[in-house]
This record gives C-alpha cells, sequence and structure tokens, in this order.
C-alpha cells in the first residue's frame, strides 16, 4: 500500500487546524468575551501560529509544483523566500510553541487541572476539541518535521527571536493583569510576585529548550536519513 505523499498529510492538517479554530471561536464562552478574548490564550495564538504555518506549507508545495519545469529565476526567486519563511516559523514558533503548549498544558492538568483547564470548561469545550487544541499539535509537528527537512537559522538569531516571542506573551499576559485586576492563568493567583518572576524566567528557558530539542531531532533525522540514503547508493553500486 502506498504512503499518503507529504504533500496530502499537510494539506489535511491545514484543513484540520482550520476546524478546531472555526470550532474554538463558536463557542460562547465568557472569558471570550472579556478583554483580550481569544487572544490572551497561548493556545489559541499556538493554534493560528500552526495554521499559518502549515498554510505556508501548502503554498509552498503548491509553489513548487507550478515551477517545476519552469526556468523563470523570479519564481525560483520567490519559491527560496517562501521555503526560507516556512522553515523560520518551523523553527522558531511551530515547533517550540507547539511542543511547550502541549507538555506544559497536559504536566500542569495532572498535577491539578483547576490551575490550567478548570472542571467548568468541560461544559463549554467537548474532549475532542480539547484533544485537538493541547495534544494533536505534537504528532503533527512531528510528522511534517519527519517528512521535511527544515533548514534552522543561526543558533544565536533563532534564540533571540524565540525569546522575544516569550518575553512579549508574558508582558502581554501581565498587561492584561494589569488592566483587568485577573490573571489569565488561575495558576498564576496562587504565586507570590517573586516566584511569579521565577515562573516566568522558567518558562522561558523551557521554551528555548525545547528550540535547541527541534533543532537537534531536525538534524539527527535528516542526517540518519542521508546516511541511509548512501547506504543505499552504496548498495546499488555494488
Amino acid at each position: 500500500m502506498a504512503l499518503v505523499p507529504c504533500q496530502v498529510l499537510r494539506a489535511a492538517i491545514l484543513l484540520s487546524y482550520c476546524s478546531i479554530l472555526c470550532n474554538y471561536k463558536a463557542i460562547d464562552m465568557p472569558a471570550h468575551q472579556t478583554y483580550g478574548g481569544s487572544w490572551k490564550f497561548l493556545t489559541f495564538i499556538d493554534l493560528v501560529i500552526q495554521a499559518v504555518f502549515f498554510g505556508i506549507c501548502v503554498l509552498t508545495d503548491l509553489s513548487s509544483l507550478l515551477t517545476k519545469g519552469n526556468d523563470s529565476q523570479e519564481q525560483e526567486r520567490q519559491l527560496k523566500k517562501l521555503i526560507s519563511l516556512r522553515d523560520w516559523m518551523m523553527a522558531v514558533l511551530a515547533f517550540p510553541i507547539g511542543v511547550f503548549v502541549v507538555t506544559m498544558f497536559w504536566s500542569i492538568y495532572i498535577y491539578d487541572r483547576e490551575l490550567v483547564y478548570p472542571k467548568l470548561l468541560d461544559n463549554f469545550i467537548p474532549a475532542w476539541l480539547n484533544h485537538g487544541m493541547h495534544t494533536t499539535v505534537l504528532p503533527f509537528i512531528l510528522i511534517e518535521m519527519r517528512t521535511t527537512h527544515h533548514q534552522y537559522p543561526s543558533r544565536s538569531c533563532g534564540l533571540a527571536a524565540v525569546c522575544t516571542f516569550a518575553v512579549g506573551y508574558i508582558l502581554w499576559v501581565c498587561w492584561i493583569h494589569h488592566v483587568t485586576g485577573v490573571w489569565v492563568y488561575p495558576l498564576l493567583e496562587h504565586l507570590s510576585p517573586g516566584v511569579k518572576i521565577i515562573f516566568f524566567a522558567a518558562v522561558t528557558v523551557i521554551i528555548n529548550i525545547f528550540y535547541l530539542m527541534g533543532e537537534v531531532l531536525n538534524n539527527y533525522i535528516w542526517d540518519t536519513q542521508k546516511c541511509i540514503e548512501e547506504e543505499k547508493e552504496k548498495t546499488k553500486m555494488d
């Protein structure tokens, strides 16, 4: 049985994210009506990141298909820019933020769900949608890493971009608390100011660690793949 082409997988993943986003936005939750709306939740921001990323992946696949056999240098240049954008988003946003959301959510959920996902939310969000937001993100991004080689930026630039995103989101959460007097996540209500600073610093460090893990995993997968292909070539020559 033939394997599903990676282009079809990307299109299917993109459609699933569009479905999840549409269903999530259709939910009439009180939190959506307060300051910041859905954009105060990292889960929602991550869903948008994943949808945009896989949208760029599908667009890259279509552009590659259309430019195949075409000698237009301008089209080749535009395709390279698109591939660079795809790889940058994978390295800096899609992988580290996606992995962070999944691991952090389920770690806190197992410890005490009321700190991150109160039982009250079960009345609004069905189980399949919860897993679409907090579980399937990880296998989807791992499938993408396994099926496509991504060129990571220099480590200093990549880490700087990840830190910028992490600090930006932390400042956004603090601003929402400043305006509304309510923390986005119940967990933060239980932490003293000093512990909050340590927590935010730890979050930034963890996201950076996930960036480095993504870089190492990407290099491992594709170095191994290269070795396998070279071995096959040697076998054919023999």
